[in-house]
């Protein structure tokens, strides 16, 4: 069952970046001769990454990320390519170009847009951004790792894009996705809010924070909600999940059994928090409370509160 289904019933897919068509085929991905047969395929298409930047084109009345292979491939300084797999029939990959491209193809009536942007204005169709999404994680990966951790040789690309390889002292380095919880504390039936000084006017939202290594979900949930806000937790569920290409995290939601509710602020980390029952939270999701507003759809932290405030 390919992820376009399970988003009838699963939570996960009802967020940003989370459906995803592609048949991954990752066991052929070291097979050069298939892989090259894709590529040479009339109806292969690609993502296109400008440094930091996603480039669409109009298709009629709406926008798309996909290109014809072959074109990009003949025009444009590729500077790495990943074969992302079959969507249907169709092969699909990623391609990363100079961020110097991404304003003189504007001129030549593209866009290049910031991902955020993108998933808020709702400018593709959920497929399309998951494909999106994993593309700019990929090659946002390829960009940073360059040369080899382990002994500072450049390194080269293997696999189809999915791994890079040291020629120096052999090294192996795969795509990394760094686990980040996001949860929402709840005590009866009031759930914690906190707000960042990054956020936007009246934003409040769910806490996060990095899972450590040696650390379990459910401790690194305890552990960021006690630090960010002195709230102690105990029960921890998982809600859902989200791939967050910012650059490349996998967002893990859970709602949390909150033991205190007195909140003591890490101002490093919020300039606020504060208590929200279930009516308030309904009214932050209708965008009808006076004061305050929450994450969009297409972010899980909307979910979670959401998930909170329909509860019965």
């Amino acid at each position: 069952m390919n992820d376009v289904a399970t988003a009838r019933w699963e939570l996960s897919a009802r967020t940003g970046f989370s459906i995803n068509p592609i048949e991954r085929l990752s066991e052929r991905r070291e097979d050069a001769g298939f892989v090259e047969e894709c590529a040479a395929h009339p109806s292969a298409v690609t993502v296109l990454i400008a440094g930091d930047a996603a480039i669409l084109r109009r298709d009629g009345e709406a926008l798309t990320a996909l290109f014809a292979l072959q074109p990009i491939a003949a025009r444009e300084t590729v500077l790495e390519r990943a074969f992302l797999g079959l969507d249907g029939s169709r092969p699909v990959f990623a391609t990363l170009i100079a961020a110097e491209r991404a304003p003189e193809l504007k001129q030549e009536g593209l866009l290049a847009i910031d991902l955020r942007s993108i998933a808020m204005q709702g400018l593709l169709p959920p497929p399309e951004l998951g494909l999106l999404g994993e593309s700019k994680a990929l090659m946002n990966w390829h960009q940073r790792h360059r040369f080899c951790p382990n002994c500072g040789a450049p390194s080269r690309v293997s696999v189809s894009g999915f791994r890079r390889d040291c020629p120096s002292c052999n090294t192996q380095h795969f795509p990394r996705t760094d686990p980040v919880a996001i949860m929402l504390p709840v005590r009866g039936d009031r759930c914690l809010l906190g707000r960042s000084a990054r956020f936007a006017t009246r934003v409040y939202s769910a806490l996060a924070g990095f899972i450590e290594h040696g650390e379990t979900l459910e401790a690194a949930v305890r552990r960021e909600i006690k630090e960010e806000a002195g709230i102690v937790c105990g029960r921890v569920t998982y809600l859902a999940s989200q791939p967050w290409p910012f650059p490349m995290s996998l967002m893990i939601g859970c709602h949390a059994e909150a033991l205190t509710e007195k909140i003591v602020i890490d101002r490093e980390e919020l300039e606020d928090a504060r208590w929200f029952d279930r009516a308030e939270c309904l009214s932050i999701l209708t965008g009808s409370h006076p004061q305050v507003a929450c994450p969009a759809p297409f972010a899980i932290a909307h979910w979670l509160i959401k998930t909170f405030a329909e509860a019965s």
